[in-house]
Parts: C-alpha cells; structure tokens; sequence
C-alpha cells in the first residue's frame, strides 16, 4: 500500500509541532484521528516513525 499525502502532511504537523494535540488543532482534526493516520502511515512502510511515551514523542 502506498501512503497518501494526507497521511505524509498529518505526519509533518505532528513532528513539527512536536505532539498529536497541537498537530490536531492546528488541523483542526481530532486527536484521535491524527493518531490514527500517523498509525496507519506506520503500518503502510512497516516501520515505527516515533517513539512514543506518555510524556512525549
């Protein structure tokens, strides 16, 4: 499967804000579905794009 251009932008906000919520909000997406696409972009390349704990990526 390849990643869409979604997936790939929803990717960038969220390392370039440096968390899922703020790359929501500046999306206006909800948390979860950010989580979920950078999830399903992971699973497209079969590799893990972060590391993720619950304090920080």
């Amino acid at each position: 499967m390849k990643a869409t251009s979604e997936e790939l932008a929803i990717f960038v906000a969220v390392v370039e804000s440096g968390s899922f919520s703020r790359a929501a909000e500046q999306l206006g997406q909800a948390n979860s579905a950010v989580s979920r696409a950078v999830k399903k972009l992971e699973m497209k390349l079969g590799v893990s794009l972060l590391n993720r704990t619950t304090r920080q990526l």
